[in-house]
């Protein structure tokens, strides 16, 4: 009775592999890791009085950067804690097939270039700090850079 459920099991076994599909996917590629952008952390302490004018000034970039195809800075307003009043995040470069739209854009708006936008800023501003990052990101793509 044995040999017969063990034959039977077997003769199952083989039906179902022979009934499977034969058609096998290959493995996926090895690609590269995907580049971590580089980005721009700017904090800003605000001069006393001017945080609305220099969120309108900022407002105004952001507006050229629509106007450009490109996204407006991302906004980060204190809280609690540190001694800062703004953080802005953005990409550190404007792409290469941005760049002339964003001047006509920024010309248009009348927005200041050159030392002109230093005189500018600094009328709002009694501190800042940028830094240029990688990211965002994470740990794990970040670490598939590393070098093996």
């Amino acid at each position: 009775m044995k040999a017969i459920l063990i034959a039977a099991g077997l003769l199952m076994s083989a039906t179902s592999v022979m009934a499977a599909p034969k058609s096998v996917t290959a493995p996926a590629p090895v690609s590269s890791p995907a580049p971590v952008p580089r980005t721009q952390v700017e904090i800003y302490r605000i001069a006393p009085g001017q945080h609305q004018a220099f969120l309108e000034f900022i407002a105004k970039c952001d507006k050229a950067n629509e106007m450009a195809g490109l996204p407006p800075r991302q906004l980060y307003v204190h809280s609690d804690g540190a001694d800062w009043d703004f953080m802005l995040i953005q990409p550190a470069n404007v792409p290469e097939d941005k760049t002339a739209a964003l001047d006509k854009a920024w010309d248009e708006l009348g927005l200041p270039s050159g030392s002109n936008f230093f005189f500018e800023i600094r009328k709002y501003i009694t501190e800042h700090t940028d830094t240029v990052t990688k990211g965002p990101t994470t740990a794990a793509a970040y670490l598939a850079t590393a070098a093996k």
